[in-house]
């Protein structure tokens, strides 16, 4: 059996297994706990708006909630004035953040047309001042999660993080594409190998790891520290289990069956529904249920009736339908 080890972020130790990526709109306290039940060793929570907390909006505070089974988990801000996120690191205190992370890779329009995520990586002295007053103010090590450049013709991954690293961060999480890629092409494993080599924090490695032996693969690959998950987990917190198992053992776990999938996909529910309400949970769980349904016989047409699902009994009833449709045989949907 092997020892998977582990990476130490400043004062935090993290098993070398795979992290959950840190995805708005997607990876919510449910979603993060179904990955951790599987074997997560790190989580990252959903961006969290530097100015939305200091000014008070009671949406973004409820995003900074961490369930003691989380842990280590980070809190992840965004913003494009460090005053506001310095202000903010020190408003998330009360809340006891393992770490807190700084997004500077988003590269949604909305996010970048602010300044802030992706856009950061064409202002790294604006990036670093960012960190500076983030670890003044936080009482917890910081990290921040980048990408590789703005597009083809701007990859400054390596003077980006030296810059950062020198700034104060304890840790990187690299996604290997440019802003321009959004999440289209293939990730750049190179690049991470680059910064990997370029500096003396640890750097997390982040993009096309969706199983256990890519996991494997980018370890070798970029000699990172440790490697995260994000798109890969969709309707598969399992992944996560495989991961550790392989990375142990060596052996490639099977993915569970029909029932069992629908099993975990309810329980995700069950969480989702408990935290948010049922009316509000069943509807975020309309898109959990088209990935967990992903490959299944049938996946097509309960896809687009997913619109449908308003109580938890309809989403038991679709589950219900979805093992009817499947004797154990899978097909792409």
């Amino acid at each position: 059996m092997n020892s998977i080890g582990y990476v130490k972020i400043g004062n935090v130790s993290i098993p070398r297994t795979a992290a959950l990526a840190p995805m708005a709109s997607v990876a919510d306290r449910a979603y993060r706990l179904m990955c951790k039940e599987y074997g997560a060793g790190y989580l990252v929570s959903e961006m969290i708006s530097a100015k939305g907390l200091v000014y008070g909006d009671s949406k973004t505070a409820e995003l900074c909630t961490i369930d003691p089974r989380e842990r280590p988990m980070a809190l992840q801000l965004f913003g494009e004035e460090a005053v506001f996120v310095g202000r903010a690191a020190a408003m998330l205190a009360p809340f006891e953040p393992d770490i807190i992370d700084i997004n500077m890779g988003c590269p949604v329009p909305k996010i970048v047309g602010n300044g802030s995520g992706s856009a950061l990586l064409k202002d790294p002295k604006r990036a670093a001042e960012i960190v500076r007053e983030t670890v003044k103010n936080a009482g917890c090590p910081v990290t921040v999660k980048m990408r590789i450049g703005w597009d083809p013709e701007h990859i400054n991954a390596v003077e980006f993080a030296k810059i950062i690293e020198d700034a104060g961060a304890s840790a990187l999480t690299v996604h290997g594409r440019t802003r321009t890629q959004f999440y289209s092409g293939t990730a750049d494993w190179d690049r991470i190998a680059e910064v990997k080599r370029a500096v003396n924090i640890p750097v997390i490695g982040n993009g096309d790891v969706s199983n256990a032996k890519q996991c494997e693969d980018m370890y070798s690959h970029t000699g990172c520290g440790l490697v995260m998950i994000g798109r890969g987990s969709y309707g598969r917190p399992w992944v996560f289990e495989q991961v550790r198992h392989y990375l142990e053992t060596g052996k490639l776990l099977p993915d569970p069956d029909v029932r069992e999938r629908m099993r975990v996909m309810l329980r995700h529910a069950e969480l989702t529904c408990g935290f948010k309400g049922e009316r509000q949970g069943i509807k975020e769980m309309r898109h959990n249920f088209a990935w967990y349904i992903k490959g299944l016989r049938g996946a097509s047409r309960l896809r687009g009736k997913s619109g449908e699902l308003n109580t938890f009994e309809d989403l038991r009833a679709a589950a219900e339908e979805v093992i009817a449709a499947n004797d154990g045989s899978e097909e792409n949907g």
